[in-house]
């Protein structure tokens, strides 16, 4: 069991009250999540709050921290989170491959571990057949700024090299990036602010208005730009 890990980052209470982005998420990941689920860094629960609607068998939510998964484990007996919830202070590598999911969830996760290739093939074998790996993760390598220092990102993404990730016995089924008026702002940060933290007020402008503008321009740009990208597999 891994219970040495720390996480580093300090963002997730200051983006845990960007609804319109995480509505936009379960608009975009909903259709892949099967009965049972495994959120792997699900941290205190704040994205596992708005994408499990409770109808599922199991939510698994793996938290190699232990301080934010005790946070997940009071918000589940606390009832703010549905009953199907269950925590463990692990990573997909301390689970047996007995064990079987239809969707394995990555979200804002993947740019957080060094080996990510090992990871999505560890994935691959805890899925049932036609079960699906989600994957959201920052988008564009130039946008990294001290920012994603600061919290832990080993990289952000491309289409190509998220794609590249993909193992033997899962294929591609969605790639698209998400957020376009978000990626112009995040552009600003690269080139004007360079900020290491957003402020309170800059999430909140964000996600008030530029996320609302992205769900009505991204599908006009065909889904082409944006400062997040997603990551649909499938397995075979």
């Amino acid at each position: 069991m891994t219970t040495d890990f720390t996480y580093v980052g300090t963002e997730l209470d200051l983006f845990a009250r960007a609804t319109n982005w995480k509505a936009y998420l379960r608009r975009q990941v909903t259709p892949y999540l099967g009965r049972d689920v495994l959120e792997v860094g699900a941290g205190f629960g704040a994205t596992t709050l708005r994408l499990c609607s409770g109808g599922h068998d199991r939510w698994l939510c793996l938290e190699p921290d232990p301080a934010l998964a005790r946070r997940l484990e009071a918000s589940i007996s606390a009832g703010e989170l549905p009953p199907c919830c269950q925590t463990q202070v692990k990573t997909v590598h301390d689970l047996a491959c007995e064990q079987a999911f239809d969707t394995l969830l990555y979200i804002d996760v993947l740019e957080h571990i060094r080996d990510d290739a090992s990871e999505v093939d560890r994935a691959m074998h805890l899925l049932r057949p036609g079960g699906h790996v989600v994957a959201l993760s920052p988008a564009h390598q130039l946008l990294y700024t001290p920012f994603d220092a600061a919290i832990g990102h080993h990289r952000r993404y491309s289409k190509k090299t998220i794609a590249a990730l993909t193992p033997p016995g899962l294929r591609l089924v969605r790639l698209r990036y998400l957020d376009a008026v978000g990626m112009l702002a995040s552009l600003g940060n690269r080139l004007i602010l360079n900020q290491s933290m957003p402020t309170s007020k800059q999430v909140a402008l964000w996600d008030g208005i530029m996320v609302r503008l992205s769900r009505l321009i991204d599908p006009v740009t065909a889904y082409s730009l944006g400062k997040s990208v997603l990551a649909v597999w499938k397995k075979s």
